[in-house]
């Protein structure tokens, strides 16, 4: 039975726990989140292995490069793959809530205020990609400076050369070993995913949708728009690939990134996924898929974007075309480094809506009015996460001649 269990493709076990979840948690009800614990020990699993893995492979990554020179023309290409589909994430989800206008005629009833976060500047935000302590970063999880510091080793490494081959061969093998860890940690998935999904199905997660089915439907057609229309257009008429295959090969990744609802917490299965299913080398894997997962939140950007204007719709402000320009930058800036955990980006909302007058209480009571059924819209947001990640590190790959076309057209390891 154990072997037939083993026989059978990873992301087929992980889809039949989706389903059995799903089942179990509508005929449990409540009762479901008894079960809480074991989805709670998938979650710490992989959210133990995101820090070493991202911090290994990257140094890894940048060592395997052999000239410090390929990170500058790398990094330009990727923040402008990633800035460029963020930009259309949101044009896609204002145009949709402007013509929808999920807000006109919502009563917020009695819905609860909720503490949003005050919008931090974008020169704090660039401070803080600098850690004071990379230990200290290490031991936060703070990802933008995990990376800028695994940067700066990598090229160190580099720039040093066959003195600091010892060490080179010491991350080289330290992100093999990460790569068979993240193997062993995701045969646990299927059983996550199983009280995962269970317990928001019994908890009343997706029935309390019914209450804002206008904006809940406005979200959902701007985020099937933006994973259809703009990663099938980058992989048929800009990278010539087949897109099909490309959503084939990155499906394991994106049940993970369902049910856990957190893009670093996915970040071990992308990283897999990219290198065994999509071609993805390496030096591109392991330095653009961790810095996507922190900065590029295509999902989060649309959400708070049509929040923004479901926010202006209910309390019957009018906002312009010079209003819709400003969320739009503001959502950008908001998006950028947002914490890779389940809700995050509900709270960024203040942020954003402060740039056509919406004040921190009325902020407050948009949040309590979504909060209650926003874990089901977390886990598809975080689903367009990780495929605009996916969908631009093959780019990246690709227009760097880091790219496997061979293992790209072939089926999918699962």
């Amino acid at each position: 039975m154990l072997k037939k269990w083993f026989e059978i493709t990873l992301w087929k076990r992980i889809m039949g726990a989706l389903v059995l979840g799903i089942l179990v948690g509508a005929l449990w009800g409540d009762g479901a989140a008894s079960i809480d614990w074991l989805g709670q020990i998938f979650l710490r699993l992989i959210r133990m292995i995101v820090v070493p893995l991202v911090f290994i492979t990257l140094v890894a990554g940048v060592v395997a490069m052999g000239d410090p020179k390929k990170l500058g023309s790398l990094g330009l290409k990727t923040m402008g793959a990633y800035m460029g589909t963020t930009i259309i994430a949101i044009t896609i989800g204002l145009t949709l809530a402007a013509i929808i206008k999920p807000g006109i005629g919502v009563e917020l009833g009695g819905a609860a205020a909720k503490d949003v976060m005050p919008s931090i500047s974008l020169e704090q935000r660039l401070l803080d990609i600098i850690p004071l302590n990379p230990v200290q970063a290490l031991a936060e999880a703070n990802m933008l400076a995990i990376i800028f510091f695994a940067l700066l080793l990598g090229i160190g490494i580099l720039l040093v050369g066959k003195k600091a081959k010892p060490l080179a061969d010491v991350f080289d093998v330290g992100s093999e070993v990460m790569l068979k860890i993240t193997h062993l940690v995701m045969e646990m998935a299927p059983f996550g995913v199983f009280a995962l999904i269970a317990g928001v199905i019994g908890t009343g997660g997706l029935t309390k949708l019914l209450d804002v089915l206008p904006l809940v439907g406005t979200f959902l057609a701007a985020c099937f728009i933006h994973m259809i229309f703009t990663h099938t257009t980058m992989m048929k008429y800009i990278l010539k690939l087949p897109a099909g295959r490309f959503f084939q090969g990155i499906r394991g990744a994106q049940l993970v990134a369902f049910s856990t609802s957190s893009s670093s917490g996915t970040l071990p299965v992308t990283i897999t996924v990219a290198e065994e299913n999509l071609g993805i080398k390496t030096p591109v894997a392991a330095s653009v898929l961790p810095l996507g997962a922190t900065i590029n939140m295509d999902g989060s950007a649309i959400y708070v974007g049509v929040l923004a204007v479901f926010a202006a719709q209910v309390f019957g402000i009018d906002i312009g075309f010079f209003d819709y320009l400003l969320i739009a930058v503001a959502t950008t800036i908001a998006s950028i480094g947002t914490a890779a955990v389940p809700s995050a980006s509900l709270f960024l909302l203040a942020g954003v809506t402060g740039v056509f007058g919406i004040d921190a209480a009325q902020t407050a009571l948009i949040v309590g009015f979504v909060f209650p059924f926003d874990r089901p819209l977390d886990m598809l947001r975080t689903v367009v996460n990780v495929t605009g990640d996916l969908s631009v590190g093959t780019a990246v790959a690709k227009w760097e001649g880091e790219f496997d076309e061979k293992i790209f057209r072939k089926a999918p390891v699962d």
